[in-house]
């Protein structure tokens, strides 16, 4: 398969250019997790993807507990399905934990320092109580602990990775924290009870791991799965043996590379998508997670360089075409775009479309600047 045809069939799974998903916390689901340290933008990707009208919907199913923003399977932020938050932690956190370690020891070098932290943590939050990050950060600071700048950022991170708290509902525009055990469904949903066949909770959370990514990323390698949910190369490829297992993925070679997609999750394009621009976010799915095939990229494109890296992609018929930002004022959106020199009038006018559709999502108007 050329690169070409598998960005295009990457489209219409990721429900892009085929029919959207119903709402954005199916998308989450379909995609297991959304990279959403940019919170807002992140909440676009699952507009792109879905019948959710605007980035505000999205957010009021993040607010009422569909799906949680915390730190999992990297150390930044994701979206994820409350259901799937508990198995894909005891999964995958043990590796993000010992890198996010090393960046804990510069602020907190005493593990019982640590410890304390996080057992304030938990009682501060008790009950079902919410509180920000610099609520938090205040507390510690009064029992003699950092609570300030990147040193608190650290150490709620490991308490996320430990499954203590995750994200709360959005408090005007601060995101806030609750324990795991009053915003989450008690009940582990957890693969492996034995009706998959699979012997041992480890290995039916790999081959599940894997079924579900390459559900929703595929076509795509188990090198761009290790790298996605932080796994050793040996418990990648164990990720694809047991999806393939369960008969669930067929295999395409990508330049000699093996990747995997799943027939029964396969969406087919329809036409009038298919027309779409699309100006990704910078963390999207779409183009984040795989770094080695990607979107080929008219000659002419302009490149992101430097201090630049908050530009997006702008991507027309599965090429890239351009570079795109925005920039959100209380009575419109700005949207910048940097085009390929050699695109058509008509083809400007799809991006320009793509500008109008990204600021009804913001419930504004769009002022469009090329620049």
């Amino acid at each position: 398969m050329d690169w070409t045809a598998v960005v295009r069939q990457r489209l219409a799974t990721q429900r892009l250019t085929a029919e959207p998903l119903a709402s954005a916390g199916d998308t989450v689901r379909l995609l297991l997790g959304v990279q959403a340290q940019e919170r807002e933008h992140a909440l676009s990707s699952l507009v792109l993807r879905s019948r959710v009208p605007s980035i505000a919907a999205a957010r009021t199913e993040l607010d009422a507990g569909s799906f949680v923003r915390t730190h999992i399977l990297r150390q930044t932020w994701h979206f994820v399905a409350a259901e799937d938050l508990r198995w894909l932690l005891d999964l995958t956190s043990p590796r993000v934990e010992a890198k996010e370690m090393a960046y804990v020891r510069k602020f907190v070098p005493e593990p019982r320092h640590l410890d304390r932290a996080l057992d304030l943590m938990g009682s501060a939050l008790a009950g079902g109580r919410l509180s920000t990050r610099k609520e938090l950060g205040a507390l510690m600071e009064t029992h003699g602990l950092p609570g300030a700048g990147e040193a608190v950022g650290h150490v709620l991170m490991i308490a996320e990775l430990r499954g203590l708290i995750c994200g709360g509902p959005i408090r005007g525009r601060e995101h806030t924290y609750g324990l795991v055990a009053d915003l989450i469904d008690a009940r582990p949903d957890m693969p492996g009870d034995g009706s998959d066949g699979l012997s041992g909770s480890r290995e039916a959370s790999l081959a599940t791991l894997g079924m579900r990514f390459f559900a929703g990323h595929g076509p795509a390698s188990a090198k761009d799965l290790a790298r996605w949910a932080t796994l050793t190369a040996v418990d990648a490829k164990a990720a694809v043996a047991g999806a393939r297992s369960l008969g669930e993925l067929e295999e395409v070679q990508v330049d000699g590379i093996p990747h995997w997609f799943s027939p029964a999750m396969a969406a087919e394009p329809v036409a009038a998508r298919l027309a779409d621009a699309f100006l990704f976010p910078v963390y999207d799915e779409a183009v984040l997670s795989y770094p080695l095939v990607t979107f080929p990229s008219l000659g002419d494109a302009p490149r992101v360089d430097g201090v630049e890296a908050s530009w997006g992609w702008a991507v027309l018929d599965a090429t890239r075409v351009g570079l795109w930002k925005r920039t959100v004022h209380s009575d419109r959106v700005t949207v910048e775009t940097r085009l390929a020199p050699s695109l058509g009038r008509g083809e400007r006018r799809r991006v320009a479309a793509a500008v109008d559709r990204l600021a009804a999502a913001n419930g504004l108007p769009a002022e469009h600047v090329e620049v």
